[in-house]
């Protein structure tokens, strides 16, 4: 937990991974069996920028293009990330809107944990590597005008806020890219190479870490899954019923 959180809030359930790597079906899945040992509630803490882009797609007359819009923002976050180099004023607003959206997904998921409820996080926010997925997309080192400059500093503090809550287990699925492109072959295979790759450096803190083969068959996977999730919440103190008290997602 963070410095500043009370040590009574339930814990904090991180599932991390590449896309493809069944990070939400695994969050369902555990969602309803966790609840067993108290209220729970799930949380996506992503941008989903990805997938909002794919949404506007199918939208009718102006579908094509807002999913283009969104498509060339995310290949200009992209670009500054590799580069280090700052964005022009717009693409920085653009960047920033998805961090305020993450920013208040955070926030709903920390008053679940103040009412009491256990919490599923689907995607976690990282400061590891801020120049990769789910952390900062600006950099506060980057040369840029004195707004975008604003921008990437309130940015860093956000996710200086975020990563101060350290999860109390993160379930980490990794994946190979044959397997992640098959279950995600509307992305592209490149991108979910280089989250791949990235992904076994997070750290989230010093965080309580179970690395779980994502490769494996549903049931092996929850299994495995199953068994870090007991582990950690009989260290808290929590003994397992069998009724349910799950609600819905943050």
């Amino acid at each position: 937990m963070s410095p500043g959180a009370p040590r009574t809030l339930p814990p904090l359930i991180a599932i991390v991974g590449c896309d493809g790597s069944g990070k939400s079906t695994v969050s369902e899945e555990l969602l309803q069996w966790v609840s067993g040992y108290g209220p729970a509630a799930a949380a996506h803490l992503g941008k989903q920028q990805g997938n909002t882009g794919r949404s506007l797609s199918s939208l009718p007359l102006v579908g094509r293009w807002l999913g283009h819009f969104i498509e060339s923002k995310a290949s200009t976050v992209r670009k500054f990330r590799t580069t280090n180099k700052a964005p022009h004023t717009f693409p920085a607003i653009v960047m920033y809107a998805f961090t305020l959206r993450r920013v208040r997904r955070y926030k709903r998921m920390l008053a679940l944990r103040e009412k009491g409820l256990i919490v599923i996080a689907d995607r976690y926010p990282q400061l590891d590597i801020p120049s990769a997925f789910d952390g900062p997309d600006m950099s506060v080192t980057a040369a840029g005008n004195a707004f975008v400059r604003k921008l990437a500093q309130r940015e860093q503090a956000a996710f200086e806020w975020m990563t101060s809550y350290r999860p109390d287990l993160v379930i980490r699925l990794n994946v190979d890219i044959d397997t992640a492109f098959a279950r995600k072959p509307d992305h592209r295979r490149e991108a979910l190479e280089r989250k791949i790759n990235i992904t076994p450096q997070f750290t989230f803190g010093g965080a309580n870490i179970a690395e779980i083969d994502a490769t494996q068959a549903l049931p092996e996977v929850l299994a495995a899954a199953r068994a870090a999730v007991a582990a950690m919440m009989e260290d808290h103190g929590y003994s397992r019923s069998e009724a349910p008290g799950a609600t819905g997602a943050a």
